[in-house]
């Protein structure tokens, strides 16, 4: 891992502030959130008074220039501290929206956007997936048609991060609807304009706290300054983005691991049957050793994909391994530690049973474990 001394000072600081922020602002809570199916709003304010949003946005865009490294960080102690909802509710905004906007934004959009969704005063989605699309982004149905001075959007979008407290949404719609996959473009939506509609807060397995919501556009005005980048190159951008957002993803599952880990040693070290504790038993003891190794191998691989990151040299094909390991792995894990953890596993009271429901969606959302092989596939074997 290159990472200088300093550097590895500040990340250490960086994760320690962190937890403090975690342990009084959202362990206490928490709970009662996940049973609201939703945190409240002004959560982003704080966190942003915290340093915890965007942080590698350029000192030059009013950022605090970081590593991606350190954004991941806050990703993995969120989903440490078995708070899944809230790591994937802020990598969505700073990994994932905040990027197209700085990437591809003007300097107007830049200049209103980032300052906003740095502090938290404004919150970031982005709308891709419809109820008739998942993966198969060419396909959407979403339309923004040129008319007079600004587009019109029309269409629907499902299963969106945010999609309640969003103040910005990055919008994925079709402008020459002929021309396939080269006539999408992205669109940055302030969600206050008429004809911009936020659905019901959708009833999820697990990450129940993470609102996600059904969007409707009708009859949307979108100022012809809000189209981000040039037109018809959306999905040429969103192929472009992928790679980090699915490393963010790859990022929490090993937080969201070794905070499972760590629970199921200290239930084991304490929990007792036939006389002894069940860490000392050899089949707790051999299945933990496991676990503890697939974790390692998979951070050692996230590390070295971060770094290829920061080189420009991280590629879809490595990005879609990470997912895929990283997620399958925090799967097999979550489902290993409820098992140790025998019937109060399967108690919602204890935060196990809440990460193997948050596990579960890891291996479907930012492309699924399906997409991910034949993504890796095709860049050994050609199309």
């Amino acid at each position: 891992m290159s990472v200088s001394s300093d550097q590895q000072i500040e990340l250490k600081l960086l994760r320690e502030s962190t937890r403090k922020f975690i342990n009084k602002e959202i362990t206490p809570y928490y709970n009662e959130w996940e049973k609201n199916q939703i945190f409240p709003r002004e959560l982003w304010n704080k966190m942003g008074q915290a340093g915890m949003l965007c942080v590698d946005v350029p000192c030059d865009q009013e950022g605090y220039g970081a590593p991606f490294r350190f954004s991941a960080a806050i990703t993995e102690e969120l989903a440490y501290a078995g708070a899944c909802s809230l790591a994937i509710a802020v990598s969505v905004h700073s990994d994932i929206v905040t990027p197209y906007v700085l990437n591809r934004g003007t300097t107007e959009q830049k200049n209103y956007w980032l300052p906003r969704m740095i502090s938290g005063e404004a919150v970031g989605a982005i709308a891709m997936t419809e109820p008739g699309t998942g993966s198969d982004l060419a396909s959407i149905t979403t339309s923004a048609i040129e008319h007079e001075d600004h587009y019109l959007i029309n269409g629907a979008k499902t299963f969106i991060t945010n999609g309640q407290h969003a103040d910005l949404t990055v919008i994925v719609a079709k402008t020459a609807p002929q021309l396939g996959s080269k006539g999408i473009s992205l669109f940055l939506v302030d969600t206050l304009w008429p004809g911009f509609n936020k659905g019901r807060n959708l009833d999820k397995l697990g990450l129940h706290a993470s609102d996600t919501s059904e969007l409707f556009f009708t009859d949307l005005k979108a100022p012809k300054d809000s189209l981000l980048g040039q037109a018809g190159s959306g999905f040429a951008y969103l192929m472009q983005e992928l790679p980090r957002e699915r490393l963010i993803i790859a990022a929490l599952a090993v937080g969201a691991t070794e905070g499972m880990l760590q629970w199921t040693l200290q239930y084991v070290s304490e929990r007792k049957a036939f006389k002894q504790t069940l860490g000392q038993f050899q089949n707790t003891r051999f299945k933990l050793a496991e676990l503890k190794t697939s974790l390692e191998i998979n951070r050692a691989f996230v590390n070295q994909c971060i770094e290829q990151l920061k080189e420009g040299e991280l590629d879809v094909a490595t990005a879609a391994m990470a997912k895929l390991s990283t997620t399958e792995m925090q799967g097999q894990v979550a489902d290993a530690c409820l098992q140790m953890f025998g019937g109060y596993g399967y108690m919602t009271e204890y935060p196990i049973a809440r990460a193997f429901a948050d596990a579960r969606v890891q291996r479907i959302y930012g492309g699924t474990s399906e997409i991910m092989k034949e993504i890796i596939a095709r860049s050994m074997l050609g199309k």
